[in-house]
């Protein structure tokens, strides 16, 4: 699908997926990986080893990978809304801000510049959440704005959505660990090994101790 998309006459071609969507604490996170269209018409840019939907690898595989895949493209980036944000928002339209602060780094490392270049994008699923939140109050003015094909499955059949699946996961479960590790009152709830989902010790440790500024209060937490 990255080839087809080189194809049609975009000059970046990104791959977007998320992590977190269903998580009761924490942020959201959207991945973004991308590559030059000029490379994968010239045939390289094999597909890294391994590379796959974050949920079918192992978190040693995804640790392991993270660093390779990063390098394979020719930016990466995680944007990120914060579960007060989550509150606010609403989880669809904080997800589009997450992706286009996510695009926004990705561009702005590459210098791309508005109106020269044409953008395509491959989100995994069937909604895109990322055109309807452009050019909204919250969003960044992101250089050139990707036109965006969705596809269910993306992460497993989509070497770029894949690797974004892949950097996302990691970058959040690395912050997850750290906020359990960084304060004794976070400690109750595991998320060191939840990673901020609905747990039965997590759920239990909500119902305990009542939830944190890191929890999305508006959600049905119990």
């Amino acid at each position: 699908m990255e080839r087809e998309l080189a194809g049609l006459g975009f000059d970046l071609i990104v791959g977007f997926d998320e992590v977190g969507r269903g998580a009761l604490a924490g942020p959201v996170m959207v991945g973004a990986a991308a590559v030059w269209a000029r490379d994968l018409v010239k045939g390289g840019l094999d597909v890294p080893d391994g590379v796959a939907d974050s949920k079918l690898l192992s978190e040693h595989k995804r640790e392991a990978m993270f660093e390779d895949l990063r390098s394979w493209c020719a930016a990466s980036a995680v944007g990120q809304a914060s579960n007060k944000e989550i509150d606010e928002w609403g989880i669809t339209y904080a997800l589009g801000i997450a992706a286009l602060r996510a695009v926004n780094e990705v561009e702005r490392e590459l210098n791309i510049d508005s109106g020269r270049l044409g953008v395509g994008a491959i989100l995994d699923g069937p909604n895109d959440y990322i055109s309807k939140a452009a050019g909204t109050f919250d969003a960044p003015a992101v250089p050139v704005l990707p036109s965006v094909t969705t596809r269910v499955k993306a992460d497993q059949s989509c070497a770029l959505v894949s690797t974004a699946s892949v950097v996302a996961k990691v970058t959040r479960d690395r912050l997850m660990v750290a906020l359990a590790q960084g304060n004794p009152s976070y400690a109750p709830y595991q998320w060191q090994h939840n990673k901020g989902y609905g747990s039965a010790a997590h759920r239990a440790a909500i119902a305990e101790y009542g939830p944190t500024p890191l929890h999305r209060v508006s959600w049905h937490l119990l």
